[in-house]
């Protein structure tokens, strides 16, 4: 329970955005704060227009998105908890706590803006003490430090900045920290909803996006890039120099057929995302599935040292399934070596997945004891909540 309970909101865009690793960000942090005791609020005020995955398109209109939030919010135990506004269209507030949704803005002790993702002034909105969430390092942080105009409307909106860059602002990260930056946490886990006794199947997965555009940067002169293509490329050699399959699955539909037959000829099996990745706990089911995770991170977070560690890895070490992933320096705050590991080079990929085959169980055992200590939901909230001062 927590010492001195607070109104928190939690801000985000999981239904204007329903896929499931959107989905499990947002609510381990809202479930999280309230299981801690804490009078917690879920609200989406966005005026983006929200996606339909049934129509395959975004939409002026909440068909899709009211009953998938209401959906999701009942299963994390925020049923009653939750409003949205269609800020995008008349404006209106809907949902079990619609109409207390400007009064919990300008009431709670602190509004949590996941990834600054809402513009609250923009969406004519006011709120007291809101927070910048910051959940992917790095776009916003150079972006301010280059003066775009955007970027510093979004942050300036704030009164306090957490980053998951766990490195910003020490030796070795070049990345500026943001203006009023209070913490550095990660992503909560909710510990029990991945704990699974079930064996896995032999494949090593992940879940990405293959090529995503318009998002790259330019620092100091140099280029630093968004879309995880480029680091997947620098690996393709792995299935032959390993023996576990490595299931890449990604939006398959999106992919063009050359870069799908190249992969597969590479000896990637591909994984179609799409379906499973519109429903939080088929989603679950599949990284509980998963013997482990292979994956990469983006070159900005890379070759800037920003020490974030991706909310979905969190989630393959409270399975117990190890993990292998692409170095941002994140070794600075947590342990590597068993159950989790941090690779700059092939050679290096190869050497973890020896170790893990050579002892599955204890490194399944240390990717959960992992989790337990540096994600825990109830310990990550806790601590940030107290730099925050609340």
């Amino acid at each position: 329970m927590a010492s001195t309970p607070r109104r928190i909101v939690v801000l985000g865009t999981l239904a204007c955005d329903p896929y499931a690793g959107m989905a499990w960000m947002h609510m381990q942090i809202a479930a999280g704060l309230r299981r801690m005791g804490h009078d917690v609020y879920y609200l989406e005020t966005t005026s983006a227009w929200p996606y339909d995955p049934v129509r395959q398109t975004r939409v002026c209109d909440s068909e899709y998105a009211l009953p998938y939030l209401a959906r999701v919010a009942e299963r994390f135990g925020l049923g009653d908890r939750w409003a949205y506004r269609r800020s995008y269209s008349d404006q209106a507030w809907l949902g079990p706590a619609g109409s207390r949704g400007e009064s919990l803005l300008v009431e709670s002790d602190a509004v949590l803006n996941i990834a600054g993702a809402t513009r609250i002034a923009k969406d004519y909105l006011v709120a007291k003490r809101l927070v910048y969430f910051g959940t992917d390092p790095v776009i916003h942080e150079l972006g301010y430090a280059n003066g775009d105009a955007i970027a510093r409307a979004i942050v300036d909106e704030h009164e306090a900045c957490v980053t998951y860059g766990e490195n910003i602002g020490t030796p070795g990260c070049p990345i500026p920290p943001l203006p009023r930056l209070r913490a550095h946490t990660r992503q909560p886990v909710l510990l029990d909803l991945w704990q699974s006794d079930a064996p896995p199947r032999p494949t090593w997965t992940t879940v990405a996006n293959w090529k995503q555009t318009g998002k790259d940067l330019v620092f100091k002169g140099e280029t630093y890039y968004w879309s995880k293509h480029h680091e997947f490329q620098k690996f393709l050699d792995l299935p032959r120099r390993v023996q576990p399959p490595i299931e890449l699955a990604f939006n398959l539909a999106a992919m063009d057929v050359e870069t799908r037959a190249m992969l597969t000829g590479c000896g990637f099996p591909l994984g179609d995302a799409a379906a499973f990745t519109t429903d939080p706990f088929p989603y679950h089911d599949y990284v509980c599935a998963s013997r482990g995770e292979w994956t990469v991170a983006k070159d900005q977070n890379v070759r800037l040292n920003s020490g974030w560690f991706s909310e979905r890895s969190a989630c393959y070490l409270a399975a117990g399934r190890p993990v292998i992933t692409q170095n941002t320096g994140f070794g600075r705050t947590l342990p590597t070596g068993e159950g989790l590991f941090a690779f700059d080079t092939l050679d290096e990929i190869v050497a973890a997945f020896e170790a893990v085959e050579a002892d599955y169980e204890r490194h399944s055992r240390a990717a959960r004891r992992i989790a337990e200590e540096y994600f825990d939901a109830e310990k990550v909230l806790a601590r940030l909540l107290k730099d925050l001062g609340l």
